[in-house]
């Protein structure tokens, strides 16, 4: 899709935090404007619009999409939105679409909006932003550079496999160059309802999953030994810790022949820029054809990751990729009172 980027048309839906994070981009960047937003609080489009100068506002995003003919649209909303809003936009003509994740409540949602744009060669990218990051590029790099040996293991810890789970599978892929992953075994426990963005999650679980190279992940959710959010990457010769927010007192440590060391963040935008950096690698990429980098085939495999460790609690056993089913198993058990209090 390679064509000039000057002056884009950007329309956002959603107009809560993240879409303000999104339209920081828009605002930074000089080849796009901010034409339009939709979001059915008046007081939300109303202080987004104050706050961005945007004239165009709209309650209903249909009609903002047919009324603006936006090149790019982002979208800012719940995850069970998510499918609807990417197809409407993807119709509409909108050249590339910037959305928020976890992709969809369901793997078979988050399939059919990848499907819905690469059929037509629209850009799909979900805002996995940390690869931007000053910590995790720098960590990587440290990798590639030989500073551990050779990787062998990636380990990660979070507060559940969805919502923040999304980011850390994501990770894992980042830190092992996109290696493609083989089979997932796993296992969740709902020991209370919860819920983030209208979404019922694990309250604690454990995802290992096997790569093609033969590195090793390991996913930890809910209440954790080893520091939560954390990535740790294992190798041959050494740790690499990155403990990400932008606070941390160590942000990347190394460990080599039995010393701690701080490197340099020597690359990578630091946590304010990140989703600035999101915006302005998908213009890029709509000028040069390139794959973005927060494109919606990396997003996919990093979302089959959530949905695999969810089917093989439901299968009691591993699962080869790739996955196979369109529910979600978690909501499923949930639906049937197979997990939960329910099921106790």
């Amino acid at each position: 899709m390679s064509a000039n980027a000057t002056n884009l048309k950007a329309a956002i839906i959603g107009c809560g935090g993240r879409g303000r994070s999104h339209a920081e981009g828009y605002t930074v960047d000089p080849r796009t404007t901010i034409v339009a937003c939709a979001d059915p609080s008046p007081e939300a489009r109303d202080a987004f619009a104050e706050s961005y100068e945007v004239s165009a506002k709209y309650d209903d995003y249909h009609e903002m999409l047919d009324a603006e003919s936006p090149d790019i649209v982002s979208v800012c909303t719940w995850p069970h939105f998510h499918r609807e809003m990417v197809e409407a936009a993807a119709a509409s003509g909108a050249r590339a679409i910037h959305a928020e994740k976890p992709m969809a409540p369901t793997w078979g949602d988050a399939r059919a909006m990848h499907a819905a744009c690469d059929s037509h060669g629209i850009l799909l990218t979900f805002c996995h932003q940390r690869r931007f990051g000053d910590t995790f590029q720098s960590a990587r790099q440290l990798v590639r550079d030989g500073a551990i040996g050779e990787l062998q293991r990636i380990e990660a810890s979070c507060p559940n496999m969805f919502d923040w789970g999304t980011h850390w599978f994501d990770m894992m892929f980042f830190f092992n160059e996109e290696t493609p992953a083989e089979w997932v075994i796993g296992q969740i426990s709902v020991d209370k309802k919860h819920e983030v963005f209208g979404v019922a999650l694990d309250t604690s679980g454990i995802s290992w999953i096997h790569f093609a190279n033969d590195v090793e992940g390991l996913l930890v959710t809910g209440e954790t030994g080893f520091g939560n959010l954390q990535n740790r990457l294992i190798g041959s010769q050494g740790v690499v810790e990155v403990t990400p927010g932008g606070k941390a007192e160590h942000p990347v440590r190394l460990v080599r022949d039995g010393k701690w060391t701080d490197p340099e963040l020597t690359l990578g935008v630091p946590v304010s820029e990140h989703t600035i950096a999101s915006v302005s690698n998908l213009v890029d990429c709509m000028e040069s054809g390139a794959e973005p980098e927060l494109s919606s085939h990396k997003a996919l495999r990093a979302t089959e990751l959530i949905f695999a460790t969810y089917e093989s609690c439901r299968r009691r056993g591993r699962v080869v990729l790739p996955l196979d089913v369109d529910d979600s198993a978690l909501l499923t058990m949930l639906a049937d009172g197979s997990i939960g209090g329910s099921a106790r």
